[in-house]
């Protein structure tokens, strides 16, 4: 058996790596010549706990063996937890946030500085989840980009995994905004993602070395591909100085934008439509899910079960 994978983001690489880690060659057809569209401008947190906040117990449960997945195919992935914090003013959204997820445990203002010096000072409770971790998303699509065949040629069993370009085949698929600020700040140094609470925009900021920072949040019900706004840039950039007040003099890198594949429910799909196989829907969850949903796939294909996100065949 041979696969052609169409699609070069997050979900066709981690199909065409998986399926090829079991021995069943697989190529990449993609438009572009290297990896690109939405998966390029993700955050890069395997926050599985932090997601259960608010996705399906399900993100939470697949979620939880991605850092080890990513880990074994030569991704470097940062194992240092994620920090929640909270102005004192939100201090119930806090609150909210510990009811409704797992695998935290509060730090008083003493514990979150032992963790983030930088953060002193500035936080009187935070939610540390020590079993989460992080990666560099354009790190990661580049290892695994590297190691796959591409081809032109549509051939063997297909697998669709194109993200939002696929509603021509996928019409209840939607698109969710996300946009985001690459900031460069050597006067600030975390270890590890924090997520500042905010009743209008929170933030999430993840360190990628070097005093760079990725700044995102924004979930907006639209399939608008374009560059970020003016007000999305100002909201991002100044929950940033509320989290510390040095971020005002970083030096601003990059702006991007893109839309999220996502169902209605926000899950991932595996469908059969006539001989195609569609692999999509990862939403907010890209890196986090991939590797589950790629192993879903591989199953389905090497032993014919039926994977746990697989729909009714609409052939």
């Amino acid at each position: 058996m041979t696969v052609t994978v169409i699609g070069g983001g997050v979900m066709g690489l981690c199909v065409a790596t998986e399926l090829t880690r079991r021995g069943i060659p697989a190529a990449i057809r993609d438009r572009a010549p290297g990896p690109h569209a939405c998966s390029w401008w993700a955050g890069g947190m395997l926050a599985p706990h932090c997601e259960g906040e608010s996705a399906d117990a399900a993100v939470t449960r697949h979620g939880l063996a991605s850092a080890d997945w990513w880990l074994a195919q030569g991704v470097p992935v940062a194992r240092n937890g994620t920090l929640v914090v909270s102005a004192a003013r939100d201090a119930a959204s806090l609150d909210r946030f510990a009811r409704r997820s797992t695998g935290h445990r509060m730090l008083d203002a003493q514990g979150l500085a032992a963790l983030e010096p930088d953060l002193a000072g500035r936080f009187g409770r935070a939610l540390f989840f020590a079993d989460e971790a992080h990666l560099n998303p354009r790190q990661a699509l580049s290892i695994l980009s590297a190691r796959l065949p591409r081809t032109e040629v549509l051939s063997g069993r297909i697998i669709d995994c194109r993200g939002l370009a696929a509603r021509d085949a996928l019409p209840d698929l939607r698109g969710v905004r996300g946009e985001m600020v690459v900031i460069r700040c050597p006067d600030v140094t975390l270890s590890r993602p924090v997520r500042l609470l905010h009743p209008r925009i929170p933030l999430y900021l993840v360190p990628r070395g070097d005093g760079i920072f990725m700044l995102g949040a924004t979930m907006l019900e639209s399939d608008r591909r374009g560059p970020p706004t003016v007000r999305a840039v100002l909201e991002l950039l100044g929950a940033a100085f509320a989290l510390h007040p040095a971020l005002a003099e970083a030096e601003v890198l990059e702006l991007g934008a893109d839309a999220r594949p996502a169902f209605p429910d926000n899950l991932p799909r595996i469908r059969r439509i006539g001989g195609t196989l569609h692999a999509n829907g990862l939403y907010r969850h890209g890196f986090l899910l991939a590797p589950a949903v790629a192993r879903m796939v591989a199953d389905h294909l090497q032993h014919g079960t039926r994977p746990e996100f697989m729909d009714a065949d609409h052939s």
